[in-house]
């Protein structure tokens, strides 16, 4: 199977889940307005586990280097196969929380909060379960990510305030999100060898692992998105013969390039932890705040006729996201 030999392709790796895992939330911006997220979801879903399986059967079973993904699948033991599973569970419900919330309060407040909050725990779960990288470089930017998730609520409360809304639904459903998305990757990775080249008996390599949890995903889905779609946050409620009745062939195939992009960012994210370590990987990834809040207040205009004062948090928020990430990748070299 493929395997990342260095820190500086771990990096890349990592920057490559960033701009995915920032990406994928505008294919929902381009579906129909009629097309509600939860019926987008089921496609997106579908997306996750056609790419985990692509991977799988290309990149996973090919070369000398570790073991081949169907082989690796047969032998992983009932824990890892339920870790990974867990994943996808855990990781489902926090992610349809957060596509509620970027309906309700958009892409710039929904992932820097959500998101951001995720990075925060999942850096601090993971360093402690794997300890790999400098922690006072680590956690210095960290510290840095939060002050960026406090100036963009901050902006966005004045924007908010100018048009008199109210985020308060958007921002709660953020902090949810980012709660339950900080501990699924720890299932993930609890699920995988330390050494993937020679990976132990009955622990998995990460095509295997980004498999079963992909699954975990579609199969939780039947449980979680059945209760959005029957009692929203926000909207009328959709029903399954709305899907077929409503979507169509472009519909459909924007939700599967939602979870198609997702996904390999999570693929490459996974790829990259062996030489980034957990925390750093996982952290590097989550930049995907600054991705995202890059989409919505540049390409989507969701600032736009805001107060200065809120431009101007905006952009402290920038500076402090990549300060930050910068901060991150030094801990590791």
């Amino acid at each position: 199977m493929f395997i990342v030999q260095s820190y500086a392709v771990a990096v890349g790796f990592c920057v490559v889940t960033m701009v995915c895992w920032g990406s994928w939330a505008n294919t929902q911006k381009l579906a129909s307005k009629s097309w509600s997220f939860q019926l987008f979801y089921w496609d997106y879903a579908i997306g996750v586990v056609l790419l985990s399986l692509l991977f799988g059967l290309t990149l996973g079973s090919m070369g000398a280097e570790g073991r081949g993904f169907i082989p690796d699948l047969q032998q992983a033991s009932s824990a890892a196969l339920t870790s990974a599973f867990v994943g996808g569970v855990v990781f489902n419900i926090a992610n349809l929380l957060i596509v509620a919330a970027i309906d309700i309060a958009g892409m710039a407040v929904a992932f820097p909060v959500g998101i951001g909050i995720a990075l925060v725990l999942g850096v601090v779960v993971n360093y402690f379960a794997v300890p790999v990288g400098n922690p006072i470089l680590l956690f210095s930017g960290v510290a840095l990510v939060v002050v960026a998730i406090v100036l963009d609520a901050l902006a966005y409360r004045g924007l908010s305030s100018d048009r008199q809304q109210t985020p308060t639904k958007g921002i709660v459903l953020s902090i949810a999100a980012g709660v339950l998305m900080g501990f699924f990757y720890r299932f993930v990775a609890a699920s995988m060898s330390l050494d993937f080249a020679n990976p132990e008996a009955g622990q998995m390599t990460p095509y295997a692992a980004v498999f079963v949890f992909a699954v975990g995903v579609l199969s939780s889905n039947f449980l979680w998105n059945t209760i959005f779609m029957y009692r929203p946050f926000k909207g009328d409620p959709v029903s399954y013969s709305d899907y077929w009745r409503q979507g169509n062939a472009r519909l459909h195939l924007v939700g599967v390039l939602g979870g198609v992009i997702w996904c390999t960012g999570m693929s490459f994210n996974i790829l990259a932890s062996e030489q980034a370590g957990y925390a750093v990987s996982y952290g590097l990834g989550q930049g995907a705040t600054m991705v995202a809040a890059f989409w919505g207040v540049v390409i989507w205009k969701e600032f736009d006729g805001a107060p200065t004062t809120s431009q101007k948090l905006l952009k402290w928020m920038f500076l402090s996201f990549f300060l930050g990430l910068g901060i991150i990748i030094l801990s590791r070299v």
